[in-house]
């Protein structure tokens, strides 16, 4: 399964036409692209076990985004 298949906390952004990363990714730049989820997999990290929130699996999704945007499926 891709990341843009799954959504960690329900279904908000799934159920929009065109999901909010994909409008980044298309705006910014590879390197811009790159730093945005790597900056969120350092603030889910961060962030776990502090909030009411999946920051566990949240972070792990944009491991598999960053991964897949690196061609390490």
């Amino acid at each position: 399964m891709k990341a843009n298949d799954m959504q960690v906390g329900g279904t908000h952004y799934k159920d929009m036409g065109v999901q909010p990363w994909e409008v980044m990714e298309a705006i910014l730049t590879r390197e811009e692209w790159i730093g945005f989820l790597k900056g969120n997999i350092v603030k889910y990290s961060m962030r776990q076990g502090r909030k009411d929130s999946d920051d566990t699996n949240k972070c792990l999704h944009y491991v598999k985004k960053l991964n897949e945007v690196l061609g390490d499926k």
